[in-house]
């Protein structure tokens, strides 16, 4: 899956509010890593044996989900009953923007919403990381905003980027949401507004808003992020732990950390055993028969945590490869350079053909993130000046910088 389907997708539906009434086509807590993480859960639920319809309350009392988000977002136990509206809202909110987004479809039964999933590959792009699920906000956001005849005036604030514009946009969005949804004040308009806003400020590197005013600079990637260091923790006096940056390494917890990584290596997996037959991605004696069982980070987790979440470090090995090829005697501290550059090798070739000759909505990987791989794994900036899918140059790199 790709930007481009999705969108092409999205030219075929109509999000217009006017029509809908639905002011609850985003939300507060719809920022790109709560998306991406209530997106993984569901993926991960039906992939269990979930069943569809689903409820709220089945994504986050799943095991899965009850392990996950006390390391994600320091949240308090979902099974402990005064969490019940915590979550409902936590999880709710990103289904019913899914929903209005045409991912999801529900159904009003009784007094419960009962969820479906309408578009499966959209949902796994949007799970995998949270790059894809910023991408997916974005294109929705302005798709919703040009359905909805609200484009022009977001525009202006654009152009003009002053916070005499901004208070303008504010009011209009604000009058527009009481006017055609069941919204009816000002200050629920304006909590919605910085999701509208912030992440398209971040795209086009503009001033969106921080604290009701234009924020003093252009809106960052870290910035547009829930899982701030003042986020409300329900649980009185523990530290919040620190969103990541937009590939910058700033604290985070061991917990949290070990999720995205171990995340990474689960889609690698699944991807592979879906498309590649569960094959290594490398073919030698020790392939023969075997399945690629080990997800193996290419430049070692301990040496390079900066990108040990990115599924372009990891490749599909079998265990005899693992243990006995890319770690001499099966001591995972130590890295065989003759293998490592084989597996850089075929892990770009690998993804040359899942970008350039597989279906776009069989598309995992990243060719920006993969340079970003290679500059960070071979401690050189050779690989940011080299153009989208110009793989022969990056095997002229690998030659030449390894």
């Amino acid at each position: 899956m790709t930007p481009n389907l999705i969108a092409k997708y999205f030219s075929t539906r109509n999000f217009d509010i006017r029509q809908s009434g639905n002011g609850r086509w985003i939300d507060q807590k719809c920022a790109l890593d709560s998306v991406c993480f209530v997106a993984d859960c569901v993926v991960e639920y039906l992939r269990e044996g979930g069943i569809q319809p689903f409820h709220s309350p089945d994504i986050w009392r799943s095991e899965y989900a009850v392990r996950s988000v006390q390391l994600w977002f320091s949240k308090p136990d979902p099974l402990t009953p005064s969490t019940l509206d915590e979550y409902n809202k936590f999880f709710r909110q990103p289904l019913k923007m899914l929903c209005a987004a045409d991912v999801l479809e529900e159904k009003l039964v009784g007094n419960s919403i009962e969820f479906s999933v309408k578009n499966m590959d959209i949902l796994e792009f949007i799970s995998i990381r949270e790059r894809n699920a910023y991408e997916f906000l974005c294109l929705y956001i302005e798709k919703t905003l040009k359905d909805s005849g609200l484009w022009d005036s977001f525009e202006t604030f654009f152009d003009e980027q002053t916070n005499e514009s901004l208070q303008y946009l504010k009011s209009k969005f604000a009058e527009f949401c009481i006017k055609y949804t069941k919204i009816n004040t000002h200050v629920e308009a304006n909590r919605i507004f910085i999701k509208v806003l912030n992440p398209l400020a971040c795209k086009y590197k503009l001033k969106g808003t921080l604290g009701g005013r234009i924020s003093p600079s252009f809106i960052t990637f870290d910035v547009i992020f829930y899982n701030q260091p003042n986020w409300r923790d329900v649980r009185a006096g523990k530290a919040k732990n620190i969103a990541r940056g937009d590939f910058t390494p700033p604290s985070e917890s061991p917990q949290l950390y070990q999720y995205k990584v171990s995340r990474a290596a689960k889609n690698l997996r699944q991807f592979n055993d879906k498309y590649n037959n569960g094959r290594s991605e490398i073919i030698d004696r020790f392939s023969i028969g075997e399945k690629a069982t080990h997800m193996h980070h290419i430049f070692p987790r301990h040496q390079f945590p900066e990108i040990a979440d990115f599924i372009e470090n990891l490749i599909a090995l079998t265990s005899g490869q693992h243990l006995q090829c890319a770690h001499p005697a099966g001591n995972t501290k130590v890295i065989n350079k003759d293998y490592q550059y084989i597996c850089l090798v075929n892990k770009t070739e690998s993804i040359r053909k899942n970008l350039l000759e597989d279906e776009e909505k069989n598309i995992i990987y990243n060719f920006f993130d993969f340079l970003k791989v290679l500059d960070t794994g071979l401690m050189t900036d050779y690989f940011q000046r080299i153009g989208e899918n110009d793989f022969s140059a990056i095997v002229h790199g690998i030659e030449i910088n390894f």
